[in-house]
């Protein structure tokens, strides 16, 4: 049995990948819709109950990476893995709990990722590259080799980050940035080349 945690157009996908690879779904979880089902799948509330049957898997499927950990820390659930069909994995890569990954996403030798990290549609991910917990790799996004993506960071749609990078905790990526530079813990960057705009104070 794997639960989805979240109703959102997030949650959708990851169900839509767990059809793909044939893994039964029980339903949504959510305290905030009134609808009875999605995607023909019952709506169920958190209870305590449900959250602790040693039978249940549960994936948390809510885009914001900061929600996420907060919800990791406080369930005392068991975490499914999801990976769409087509996404093409090396075989040294090791992936945590609660990770989800799209189609058409691509991840070479030796990558390291973390727990309830998102690595979204057609986004690249080369050889010896290191995410942590709580990562967001939105679509299209291009990590060259060695990587080092900090816990709690969101790259955005289609930004490019060059071989050997160190990308601290909770910084944002913003959409087709291209990242030469290391980049600090919280820090907002964008532009070609990529340039810190702002910090943020999202810490999870």
């Amino acid at each position: 049995m794997i639960y989805l945690y979240g109703a959102g157009g997030h949650a959708k996908v990851i169900a839509e990948i767990l059809e793909a690879c044939q893994l039964p779904i029980s339903g949504f979880i959510s305290d905030f819709s009134d609808k009875e089902s999605l995607l023909s799948y019952p709506m169920h509330k958190a209870t305590y109950d449900l959250l602790i049957d040693q039978n249940t898997k549960i994936i948390i499927s809510i885009g914001s990476n900061s929600v996420r950990k907060k919800l990791a820390l406080s369930l005392n659930a068991n975490f499914a893995v999801a990976i769409h069909p087509s996404a093409n994995i090396s075989r040294s890569c090791a992936m945590g709990d609660g990770t989800v990954v799209m189609a058409g996403v691509s991840i070479s030798s030796s990558v390291t990722i973390g727990k309830h990290s998102i690595i979204n549609t057609n986004s690249s991910i080369d050889h010896d590259c290191i995410l942590s917990d709580f990562v967001h790799i939105s679509p299209n996004v291009a990590l060259g080799g060695s990587v080092t993506v900090g816990e709690g960071t969101h790259l955005g749609i289609g930004s490019c980050v060059i071989q050997g990078i160190k990308i601290g905790n909770w910084a944002t990526i913003g959409a087709g940035a291209v990242i030469i530079n290391d980049v600090p813990d919280h820090a907002v960057v964008v532009g070609n080349p990529g340039k810190i705009i702002k910090y943020n104070n999202d810490n999870g």
